[in-house]
């Protein structure tokens, strides 16, 4: 390893004080989102953060220099580069797959709501069947209300009345909640838009809904597509190491053993200073603290 000269030295360590923050930047970066994917299960963070595969305290406590991604024959200035470029791609992989990741989390959350909430506006598809409904007919429609459950004995003594052409009797309540009612009634399609004008001034709702079976399966698909989309972005995102968001830990550890080269060289380079072996138990136990705090 190429140590350089003083002044090169001293250069190097201060471009290593800001790569070191860099590092430092992602490294709490990629715990913090580790900490988000990981949900309900946020308490096995400390589970998850590794490095080579190795718990953070035994990693570094037994650090080894990593020759295979940071050959020692380098510069200093060229293995600073190396894991400078490293946690840069790592820092633009996190970028796009926590972005794919939130969109399919939003798009699920969306889809979900629908499934529950109020009759208003709750997905209806769920709570309605085939018999509900008049279908394939030329002249008939079959429309879904939602009533005010205060309005329950008004509806049922009157929506035959909203207009003329309504099938007597056609009203079947499908479902209720805590404050409303949701009715089926069949009409005329020729007036289904004055029905819905007079249902208005009445405070009925009329719910858009046409029941189509391929539709209907296709939203249930949708949702089971989407769940399994974002398991599979979840373990893109728990992808750095084999079952860790860890990768930056191993690089912030070598660029700090770079900094202590950096301020201990030696005067001959014959003289290497050394940079494998166990940290010593001060040194680890600092290193293993700032690590620590990314939870």
């Amino acid at each position: 390893m190429g140590v350089g000269t003083l002044d090169q030295l001293v250069g190097l360590s201060d471009d290593l004080g800001k790569l070191d923050g860099f590092v430092e930047q992602v490294t709490r970066k990629v715990a913090a989102y580790l900490g988000e994917v990981l949900e309900d299960q946020r308490d096995k963070l400390h589970e998850n953060l590794l490095a080579n595969n190795s718990d953070l305290p035994s990693y570094i406590t037994r650090f080894q220099w990593d020759l295979a991604k940071y050959p020692i024959k380098q510069s200093l200035r060229n293995i600073a580069d190396i894991i400078s470029k490293q946690v840069g791609q790592i820092d633009a992989d996190l970028k796009t797959k926590s972005s794919a990741y939130n969109n399919l989390k939003g798009n699920l959350q969306n889809l979900e709501k629908k499934q529950t909430g109020s009759l208003l506006t709750r997905n209806l598809a769920e709570l309605v069947k085939k018999e509900h409904f008049i279908l394939d007919s030329e002249y008939l429609t079959t429309l879904l209300v939602i009533v005010p459950k205060l309005s329950f004995n008004d509806w049922n003594n009157n929506y035959e009345k909203l207009t003329d052409m309504i099938v007597p009797r056609s009203s079947v309540l499908v479902t209720q909640d805590s404050d409303f009612g949701l009715y089926t009634v069949t009409l005329f399609k020729k007036v289904v838009e004055e029905f819905k004008l007079h249902s208005r001034e009445k405070k009925f709702v009329v719910r858009d809904f046409t029941y189509n079976e391929e539709e209907l399966a296709a939203g249930k698909n949708e949702i089971t597509k989407l769940v399994t989309d974002k398991k599979k972005q979840f373990v893109a995102l728990h992808g750095y190491d084999p079952g860790t968001l860890g990768t930056t830990i191993a690089p912030r550890t070598h660029t700090r053993r770079l900094g202590v080269i950096t301020r201990v060289a030696p005067k001959r380079e014959s003289d290497p200073p050394s940079i494998d072996g166990e940290l010593s138990a001060q040194s680890a136990q600092k290193h293993y603290y700032l690590f620590s705090l990314l939870a």
